[in-house]
């Protein structure tokens, strides 16, 4: 009898310990939202000429161009950009399995799940993929500064940078150009007032 009411006084134990571990989950749910809706991931190629903003389940918040991106070839930078966004929504997954596992328990093993998928979109192996994650830099790098009014950003649609206007060359003089070897003339100027005088023709008078 003694040792039939200690075996159900340790699975009472059991389940009572199994209760707390739930309430406590239940409890870190809502800061395990709060931290996911927070959550940020910034890549940059390695030029950094793109930046690219990932937030919870890969969602792209921002897309950066830095002033020389422009100056790349069209098939140069749509490579960048797309690599860039790669790198950005798989640190994204990552990071949001690793929070899930830290509030909830690694029993589901996300973080393992979501490197050998990776891995294999990537074709190498988890273990690889795992050791490349871990050289990554652990800071952020800065962002580029904001794009001029009118310019490219978080709208998945490149823009040209605005070309400033050409002036045109404004001349010294309205008057005729001089060209070289030709003194260029002067206009006339007038000392004073012009008098005209009558002029008296002596025609000769015929005979009576």
């Amino acid at each position: 009898m003694s040792a039939e009411f200690d075996q159900l006084v340790a699975q009472f134990e059991q389940f009572q310990a199994k209760l707390h571990r739930v309430d406590d989950q239940a409890a870190g749910i809502g800061e395990l939202q709060r931290e996911l809706a927070a959550m940020e991931v910034v890549a940059t190629s390695p030029d950094r000429a793109v930046t690219v903003v990932a937030g919870p389940s890969g969602a792209i918040k921002d897309i950066r161009l830095a002033d020389h991106a422009m100056r790349r070839p069209p098939h140069a930078l749509a490579a960048a950009l797309m690599a860039t966004l790669r790198q950005a929504v798989a640190e994204a997954a990552r990071r949001q399995a690793g929070i899930v596992e830290h509030a909830l328990g690694d029993d589901m093993h996300l973080t393992d799940q979501v490197l050998e998928t990776q891995a294999q979109l990537f074709g190498v192996t988890p273990q690889e993929l795992r050791a490349m994650t871990e050289q990554a830099p652990d800071h952020v790098p800065p962002p580029v500064g904001p794009p001029p009014a009118g310019a490219r950003r978080g709208t998945g649609r490149l823009l040209a940078a605005p070309v400033p206007a050409r002036r045109r060359p404004t001349r010294a003089a309205t008057g005729p150009a001089a060209q070289p070897g030709r003194p260029v003339p002067q206009p006339l100027r007038r000392r004073g007032p012009v008098i005209v005088l009558p002029v008296v023709l002596d025609h000769p008078r015929s005979a009576p």
